[in-house]
């Protein structure tokens, strides 16, 4: 009897000759190089270090292309970026210590958006390994502790022999659902030796599935079925797992109303008679969900924002599909199904039993006319009306990429996203900077649309040298930049709370003028002609800037 995991691949005979005739001149950084070209990796982004010239010499002899940021925390939004555009894992190569640690925060937003990014860091020499102080540049007691409770996996390399299997386990893990980035760290000595490990040339690029139990599938659609009132939050997992199309087809079977997170925002087309858009800030919408009798969560956790900040209470039996086992059940009691959204949505499919509603979509309008009649109470239509420009010049292909801007935080509940995995923000770890490297990365994983980055001022500041890069590779991204003269958001938390705001002031460079000094076209827009500036920047190949001076206010709280 052969079971399947007896079987092994047999070596081709052009595998066999690279084995037996490696090339002269190979170290470690090509084993590094050849296991990532091996798993199917094309591109790679990050920044060279002492500790890992071994890596960045070997790409000189690789088919791997190379996209070097300015500050590695922008290579890792780009990585980040890359990876939920491509859904393969990103390599971003950085070295010890200060290069390393400055990436934390953009693995931070992958690990919180599930996006695979494969970080590959240098270490101290292997003699320095061990938790003393040997006196190595760069050296840190621990370097892998501090990645430890932010990435999904850590792997430390002693070996040139470990390189390989290292770099495949950690690639299968960065996959493996839940996305998420993960780490490998790798001496300088091992990456800068003489190798005799072989050329590689095959890897297992396949992650493992993540099928729900059958038995939880059976129980959920029979109590979907015989709901009166089921409704759906469908969060990142569904855009995550290229889920959106069985997502429809399961509202549409059960005429269950459907509000998306706003990392889920796209799963489910904004003008469907069942959407009740991504207003899930909204207190309409969370007494909507909240007398849902039979509530189907996927692929979310119901963190802070995809529970209106805690005040959701739903009242029926809650129904909770999650990659993450540490997210199930955690904010709410479920019957909880640990799986990967498309293959539980899938068996929910196959099993449900169709629902014959037609007062759902009555109910859907109801809901957004009385949203809709909240926010024109409030005299916010320059906020509505910029948002409007943007869709307006933004071609219906295009990804956008948001920072923690105001401008962002209406986009999450009022943006049309025209698509699924089109809308992307930095709202699952919620740092700044994430808007235009993660543009420059998505451009870089697809250069056939153009590709917009919205910030404000203060953000843009945090990024402001990746205009090099953007110049360097030429990549077709479009940089909006509210500028309201410093942290609008923490300005109007600062003011509502205490009466006046403290540290959000900011003195600022002409961004436009700056923006032509790296060699980009830049242009100082106004409200009434921001989406006539931003269709041309965007039909015009390469990057641009386009500037928006503008103080914008956030709707009034809808939790209360």
């Amino acid at each position: 009897m052969t079971h399947d995991h007896d079987l092994v691949l047999r070596p081709t005979e052009a595998q066999i000759s690279a084995a037996l005739n490696p090339p002269p001149g190979r170290n470690g950084g090509d084993l590094v190089v050849e296991t990532l070209a091996a798993l199917g990796a094309t591109t790679v982004f990050g920044l060279p270090g002492q500790h890992a010239l071994g890596m960045f010499d070997a790409l000189r002899r690789s088919d791997l292309r190379y996209i070097g940021l300015r500050v590695e925390n922008n290579a890792g939004f780009a990585a980040d970026a890359y990876g939920r555009i491509t859904g393969e894992a990103a390599p971003l190569l950085l070295s010890t210590g200060p290069g390393a640690l400055t990436s934390l925060a953009a693995l931070q937003e992958a690990a919180a958006a599930s996006a695979p990014v494969l970080a590959i860091s240098s270490q101290i020499p292997t003699a320095g390994l061990g938790g003393g102080r040997h006196g190595y540049l760069h050296e840190l007691p621990d370097q892998s502790a501090s990645f430890r409770g932010v990435v999904k996996s850590v792997h430390t390399v002693r070996t040139q022999s470990q390189i390989p299997s290292a770099i495949e386990a950690a690639w299968k893990s960065a996959l493996t659902a839940p996305h998420g980035p993960v780490w490998v760290e790798i001496p300088q000595d091992v990456l800068l030796a003489e190798t005799s490990v072989p050329v590689v040339t095959g890897g297992d690029a396949f992650p493992e599935e993540l099928p729900p139990r059958p038995e939880l599938t059976a129980v959920a659609a029979d109590l979907l079925s015989r709901a009166e009132r089921p409704a759906i939050i469908a969060g990142g997992g569904v855009v995550r797992a290229d889920a959106s199309g069985k997502l429809r087809q399961l509202a549409e079977a059960l005429q269950a109303p459907v509000v998306t997170t706003p990392g889920g925002k796209g799963a489910f087309p904004w003008r469907h008679p069942l959407s009740l858009r991504s207003w899930i800030e909204d207190r309409h919408t969370t007494d909507f969900l909240e007398d849902a009798d039979v509530l189907l969560v996927v692929g979310s956790g119901l963190g802070e924002l995809s529970s209106n900040y805690h005040t959701f209470k739903p009242r029926g039996r809650m129904i909770q599909i999650e990659a993450d086992l540490g997210k199930l059940e955690s904010n709410h009691p479920a019957l909880g199904i640990h799986a990967d959204a498309r293959l539980a949505l899938q068996a929910l499919l196959e099993t449900v039993s169709p629902r014959e509603d037609t007062q759902a979509p009555d109910r859907v309008r109801e809901v957004l006319a009385r949203v809709s009649e909240r926010i024109a109470a409030q005299e916010l239509t320059l906020e509505q009306d910029l948002l409007a420009s943007v869709r307006q010049a933004l071609p219906a292909g295009s990804p956008s990429f948001w920072d923690m801007t105001i401008l962002a935080y209406w986009a999450w509940s009022a943006f049309d996203a025209k698509g699924s995995n089109l809308f992307h923000s930095a709202q699952g770890a919620g740092g700044l900077g994430y808007g235009f490297p993660a543009a420059l990365g998505a451009a870089v994983a697809d250069p056939s649309h153009p590709v917009l980055a919205v910030s404000g001022d203060g953000g843009a500041l945090y990024s402001i040298a990746e205009l090099a890069t953007a110049r360097q590779y030429d990549l077709n991204v479009t940089w909006l930049i509210v500028d309201d003269g410093g942290y609008g958001i923490l300005r109007e938390y600062m003011t509502d709370a205490f009466g006046q705001a403290t540290a959000t002031e900011l003195s600022r460079p002409d961004y436009v003028a700056l923006a032509e000094s790296f060699g980009v076209p830049g242009v100082r827009t106004t409200p009434e002609t921001l989406s006539d500036d931003l269709a041309k920047a965007l039909a015009s190949p390469g990057p641009s800037v386009v500037v928006l001076p503008a103080v914008l206010r956030m709707f009034a709280p809808t939790h209360l």
